[in-house]
């Protein structure tokens, strides 16, 4: 085990010291409520390969706990060693404004996607951002420094990666939850990928893929979910939805015939809540595996296979 963060305590980013000997314990207890079924996946620290800084008046870091005052960082151990070796020379950018700086490991190098409450920035930013050892700077959604587009890998599918998009923390936390996906969607032959993002289980299963934003179908599946009668071409469907969970898609599906729902989730309490819609329609839980993937913190990433069970 390292050494206790330094900042640990002070940043708002972990509630847990992932250093302590009985983090395994206290981080369980978030899932007290969850009847987890397999052994946890423990990712280590210094794996994560994107992080959102913060800056303004001035400082650039992490924001301190339960508060906007900004923490200046030299490095995290949560990060990967790109990231803490790209944070000096983020810290020495003038920056315009205040807002977020999501920077983000990719195959070929490190992408930083800047926002910021302002709409211009200065020449000394211009020139300090140049010279960023980077393959993409942007600025409220634009490119301002472009040397390469940036690429992420998805097992042995390469895609360009969108500015700013979602995108699992960790490589080994994105690996273990496609393996997990891959194996209890082994039978099927027509899948669906709702939520599905840049493809981390899309390509692998030779799925649908359905999604808000990115490469894939556009739909906005909050407001427009894939009905039931189109549910019904699949049988076995993949969700992986934001912290909001997937309250309308799963209503749909309780009223839909698919025979197997593989669920990825990154919030217990709306995991709950969409769980208990698809108990209610005759899905029995197979099995549920949680992740680590947020190290220290009190999220978790959570992968559920439910069945249904029709009644004689």
């Amino acid at each position: 085990m390292c050494k206790t963060c330094p900042f640990f305590g002070i940043c708002g980013g972990c509630k847990y010291d992932f250093t302590a000997p009985d983090y395994h314990d206290k981080k369980l207890a978030e899932l007290r409520n969850i009847n987890i079924t397999e052994p946890p996946i423990w990712i280590a620290p210094g794996t994560r390969r994107r992080a959102d800084f913060c800056f303004g008046g001035g400082r650039f870091g992490f924001y301190k706990m339960h508060s906007k005052d900004i923490i200046p960082i030299d490095a995290c151990p949560l990060l990967c060693d790109e990231i803490n070796a790209i944070i000096p020379h983020l810290r020495a950018i003038p920056f315009d404004g205040a807002g977020s700086c999501l920077v983000t490991l990719c195959d070929n190098g490190v992408d930083v996607a800047i926002t910021s409450n302002v709409t211009y920035f200065s020449a000394e930013m211009r020139g300090a951002v140049n010279n960023l050892p980077v393959i993409r700077v942007s600025w409220n959604g634009n490119a301002i420094q472009a040397r390469a587009t940036p690429r992420v890998s998805f097992g042995t599918h390469s895609v360009e990666y969108p500015i700013g998009a979602f995108l699992q923390p960790t490589i080994p936390g994105a690996d273990a939850l496609r393996d997990m996906v891959v194996r209890a969607s082994h039978g099927a032959q027509h899948i669906a990928d709702l939520f599905c993002g840049l493809g981390n289980f899309t390509f692998a299963t030779n799925a649908d893929g359905f999604d808000i934003v990115g490469p894939h179908i556009r739909r906005d599946l909050f407001r427009q979910p894939v009905t039931r009668k189109m549910l019904n071409q699949y049988d076995c469907v993949i969700m992986d939805p934001p912290r909001a969970g997937a309250d309308a898609q799963c209503r749909e599906l309780a009223h839909a015939n698919v025979p197997r729902v593989i669920y990825v989730s990154c919030n217990p309490q709306t995991f709950i809540r969409d769980t208990e819609i698809l108990t209610r329609a005759g899905y029995r839980t197979q099995s549920i595996t949680p992740v680590d993937q947020f190290v220290g913190s009190r999220h978790w990433e959570i992968c559920a296979v439910f069945g249904l069970h029709i009644d004689d």
